[in-house]
């Protein structure tokens, strides 16, 4: 009875329900992953790592993902709450591991990646007009200008963000597919073969790990889908079927990209590290007149504007949510009237996120590539935390049939599991203080800002505690009464 006048009542904060469907819900999530720019950046170190083995890499990575997607999937059908992760954990495991982990944990991670967005976002951006080697200063205050933007778009409504994420997507996978079939027909490294594909092969590899954990991440954002869980048609099925079949469709642009870029390079084509790094931008001129070109271009600025959009959308969501439940102010509880967004959240993220590309930038070039790669600490961190609570919430239900134990049992604990070692593989190699720019004490810099961001968060939680004690008191079982006040 309580779970269900939770869910009823955490199902109107103001927001317009049945505005978007599955194809919209799925394009906030495919944006999110930001495919072009995830592949430019990630799939040639990928295949420096472990050559032709790429796409079994690119499989066992894809694994915890989808595990995971399962959780997502079945906590939504139980509590279609825009507060997500926060929501879901606070009801499995208590407030403090839901404001900590759920909330705070998912936010800094999301903020600090739009900082990085941001800049390749610029960068790309500045290039593309013909702007060569911009300095630092035009590159942050073009990534705040594109904040401004995406923030402006967001604030307009959902359906439109949705539906200029569906344009850049299209110029995206376009662009992929063309770049891709391009590369094959070309040829001339290697000829695609089954073992490409078997994990077995690419265990004996040496770097079968760092593989793995770059793998696991080019697929991150795709849950943003289900933050816009209260404005989707079918709240309870749509949000989690979009995410999975985000999932999937970005598992098989990745799979026909590595197969694509290795029968064009072969293991060894790729050059340095630095081209690997930017695998799109290296590859398409020898493979593509001068307008593809500008189009593959084109998309990876695109892509990072794209998941910069779906971020401002996907973060102020679970701000109203964590108002409305009692455990923020009651401002960000505020709903446009006319556009039923999440008016000042929507700002507050923007403003945020450009506040710290710019603070970061300040501090130090390699502060703020340090912090960007915290990242990876952080996402398993969260991911874990989701699956782990879907577990445990439905331990009372995992007898009632061998699909909800498969569903709601075995596959998230299975992400949960793998997550947990994601987890505690970064930690440990982010100690080192080869890994990343700065060190202190013996200490990587990346191994400090991520686990700090995360001790900082149990602080922030204990602060909160004092505000909102009746949340901390009662958060796990009542909802306070629902705060929508309108500009």
């Amino acid at each position: 009875m309580v779970d269900e006048k939770i869910r009823l009542r955490g199902s109107d904060k103001g927001l317009r329900a049945d505005s978007i469907g599955l194809i919209s819900t799925m394009a906030l999530g495919l944006a999110s992953a930001a495919p072009a720019y995830s592949l430019t950046v990630t799939l040639g170190l990928v295949v420096l790592l472990v050559g032709v083995h790429a796409p079994a890499a690119l499989l066992v990575g894809f694994v915890p993902i989808l595990c995971t997607a399962f959780a997502f999937r079945e906590l939504n059908r139980e509590m279609p709450d825009c507060g997500t992760n926060f929501v879901w954990i606070t009801r499995a495991f208590g407030p403090w591991p839901g404001w900590l982990i759920g909330n705070w944990v998912t936010q800094v991670t999301t903020i600090i990646a739009m900082t990085a967005l941001a800049r390749v976002g610029a960068g790309s951006l500045l290039g593309l007009l013909g702007v060569t080697a911009p300095g630092t200063p035009l590159i942050t205050v073009t990534g705040i200008a594109i904040l401004g933007l995406v923030t402006l778009v967001a604030y307009r409504g959902v359906g439109l963000s949705a539906a200029v994420q569906i344009g850049m997507l299209v110029i995206q996978f376009a662009a992929i597919a063309i770049f891709g079939f391009a590369a094959l027909r070309s040829g001339g490294g290697a000829t695609p073969s089954a073992a490409w594909f078997n994990p077995f092969e690419l265990a004996g590899t040496g770097h079968f790990t760092e593989a793995v954990l770059l793998c696991l991440f080019i697929y991150w954002g795709w849950d943003a889908a289900l933050c816009v869980n209260e404005e989707a048609r079918d709240r309870t099925r749509t949000p989690g079927l979009a995410a999975v079949l985000s999932t999937i469709v970005l598992l098989v642009t990745y799979l026909f990209t590595a197969v694509a870029v290795l029968s064009f390079t072969g293991a060894d084509g790729l050059g340095s590290a630095d081209e690997a790094a930017d695998i799109l931008a290296s590859l398409a001129p020898a493979l593509l007149d001068s307008p593809l070109t500008e189009l593959v271009q084109l998309a990876v600025c695109l892509s990072a504007i794209g998941a910069l959009l779906t971020c401002v959308v996907s973060l102020a969501r679970p701000n109203l949510s964590v108002a409305a439940h009692g455990a923020a102010p009651k401002i960000f509880g505020r709903i446009h009237p006319r556009f039923r967004t999440p008016s000042f959240a929507t700002l507050f993220i923007g403003a945020t996120a450009a506040l710290l590309l710019t603070a970061l930038t300040l501090a130090s070039p390699a502060f703020l590539g340090d912090a960007i790669l915290s990242i990876a600490l952080l996402i398993s961190f969260y991911y874990g935390g989701v699956a782990f609570a879907c577990v445990w919430y439905f331990r009372g239900r995992l007898r009632n049939s061998a699909l909800d134990l498969l569903t709601k049992g075995v596959l998230p604990a299975a992400g949960g599991l793998m997550m947990l070692f994601a987890f505690l593989r970064s930690a440990y190699d982010m100690l080192d203080t080869s890994y990343g720019s700065l060190s202190l004490g013996g200490v990587g810099g990346v191994f400090l800002l991520g686990i700090g961001s995360i001790l900082l968060g149990a602080l922030v939680t204990g602060v909160v505690r004092v505000f909102f004690p009746a949340f901390f008191r009662d958060g796990k079982h009542a909802i306070t009464d629902l705060i929508i006040t309108e500009n």
